[in-house]
């Protein structure tokens, strides 16, 4: 048993030597943001990211996939939502991250498991040191959008399958996603690959927040 520990010990030390190392290589080192667009935001409570969309904008329409009815309060439907991407048990046993147990952790970054999209409505967001803008042409934009759209699982009618009565308060829902979490596919990941993909700066691998968050320019 000492021996299974040990090994462990040193594989999760060693995972996080290499994703240390991977957030600070840059990918795509010569973007420059457009003086003009569209402004989204990378959101971060400094353990899980996400990617903060405005409800319309370039040709997508958030409404049309998530609805007023799938929040406990459809008054808090927003202008933007905050979308993240995670671990299945994390997400709906896990309601506050005090609560995250070891055993917990363990199972979601080396056991993989189903996946859920989490959505929060905000209104109006302004940037904070949490929540930090980054302005993307209108094509930068749509492949962002494809990115997320690919994490939800769709009904055979091509419907989003909210979790009702699962999320964390009256402005925030759960929809069935794509399995696949690990450490290297974590939630921070699945947010700066959806930067990657549109050819935003951001790291080579980042399995943690501050690996995301260290790319986002903050708003002087």
């Amino acid at each position: 048993m000492r021996g299974v520990l040990g090994w462990l010990a040193a594989a999760v030390g060693a995972a996080f030597l290499i994703a240390a190392a991977g957030a600070l290589i840059p990918v795509n080192r010569d973007w420059v943001e457009p003086d003009h667009g569209i402004a989204i935001y990378v959101e971060s409570n400094g353990i899980h990211t996400g990617l903060v969309l405005p409800m319309r904008a370039a040709g997508v329409d958030w409404s049309e996939l998530v609805r007023p009815d799938d929040l406990a309060d459809p008054r808090y439907y927003g202008t933007h939502l905050l979308f993240g991407w995670g671990n299945r048990d994390v997400y709906l046993n896990v309601p506050r991250w005090r609560d995250l147990t070891p055993g917990v952790a363990l199972a979601a970054v080396f056991g993989g498991g189903d996946g859920l999209v989490h959505v929060d409505h905000e209104y109006d967001p302004k940037p904070t040191a949490t929540r930090r803008r980054i302005i993307v042409s209108p094509a930068q934009y749509r492949i962002i959008a494809d990115h997320v759209r690919a994490s939800f699982v769709f009904d055979k009618q091509g419907h989003a399958q909210p979790l009702r009565g699962r999320g964390y308060g009256p402005a925030d829902s759960f929809y069935e996603g794509t399995s696949g979490y690990t450490l290297s596919n974590s939630c921070n990941e699945w947010t700066a690959r959806g930067l990657r993909k549109a050819g935003i700066r951001t790291g080579l691998w980042t399995p943690f927040a501050d690996g995301v968050m260290r790319w986002v320019p903050t708003d002087d």
